[in-house]
């Protein structure tokens, strides 16, 4: 969907439209759960929901374009990362981490072929995870914003506390590291040849 149309289902979203609604989620939803994913694998879709009902309830107040919802919405995200996070310390140790396992749902667009589908998640789902595997969990929320969420420089340095340029910095040393990290080729298979 392009710029305009996103547009378009924003404004209808808006207004309470359920098409303009679903055309959102259509769209967000994937790299939300790969960011969710990414700090909290195992209640990544619950997390989406919460996220989700908050974008609802919150939604006819909102003001913006789609880079702003884009945003918002993440920041809505990380916020309800935090607030398990916190809830998961305040857990007595006794009481085992519920189990949640449920695969996460991929949604086919008219014509598209499912097995492109599988291969795309699988591959941003590794990404991820050389991300948490070389990197500290505060320059990989940087680069997990900018690039699985979309996010520009000035909206993850707000979202962080940082400044611009400290989120360039972040980004241009995380990348390099990975570059290193992942081989000669760049890829995750050269990593594990």
């Amino acid at each position: 969907m392009g710029d305009e149309g996103l547009e378009a289902a924003l404004d209808a979203a808006r207004e309470g439209d359920e098409a303009g609604v679903n055309a959102l989620y259509q769209v967000f939803q994937p790299p939300l759960l790969r960011y969710l994913r990414w700090r909290s694998p195992g209640g990544a879709e619950d997390l989406a929901q919460e996220t989700w009902l908050a974008v609802a309830r919150g939604l006819p107040r909102f003001e913006g374009g789609v880079s702003e919802f884009r945003a918002w919405l993440f920041a809505i995200a990380r916020r309800k990362l935090v607030d398990e996070q916190r809830a998961a310390l305040r857990r007595p140790r006794s009481e085992p981490w519920p189990a949640r396992d449920e695969p996460g749902t991929l949604v086919l667009d008219p014509g598209q072929d499912p097995g492109d589908l599988v291969a795309g998640e699988l591959d941003a789902q590794r990404a991820v995870a050389a991300l948490t595997e070389h990197l500290s969990e505060e320059v990989a929320e940087v680069v997990v914003l900018r690039v699985v969420a979309g996010l520009s420089v000035e909206q993850v340095a707000a979202l962080t506390g940082r400044s611009p340029g400290a989120i360039r910095v972040l980004q241009h040393r995380a990348l390099r590291k990975l570059a290193r990290a992942l081989g000669p080729t760049g890829s995750l298979e050269a990593q594990e040849a």
